[in-house]
């Protein structure tokens, strides 16, 4: 992959405003609501990671997430960014974000 292709996808961080079970999912998800401030606002993302993550604790957690990419029916619920994570040693999901506040919608390059 060149840099142009990697400047294609743009991941922006965000901050969960809201997070609830998605018992609709074939396996274990939540949805969530990540805010990414102006111009993207709110968007909604189903994430595997019910293994590391409580709903109530992901509230107010920032996160990052593909933005751009075509929106992907999960069920019932309709999924409008990739939230994105790397596996632990037993591969479940950790979800990467900043190690420190930063403002949402800020872009990772």
């Amino acid at each position: 992959m060149d840099h142009d292709a990697f400047a294609r996808v743009d991941i922006r961080v965000g901050t969960i405003t809201d997070a609830q079970p998605f018992p609709e999912a074939r396996k274990p998800a939540f949805k969530l609501w990540i805010d990414f401030g102006a111009p993207i606002g709110i968007r909604r993302s189903s994430a595997q990671i019910t293994r590391h993550y409580k709903a109530d604790q992901l509230i107010g957690r920032q996160v990052c997430a593909v933005v751009n990419l075509p929106p992907r029916q999960i069920g019932p619920f309709l999924s409008e960014v990739l939230t994105l994570g790397m596996p632990d040693a037993s591969g479940e999901v950790v979800l990467i974000r900043p190690d420190h506040k930063v403002p949402d919608g800020g872009k990772l390059f």
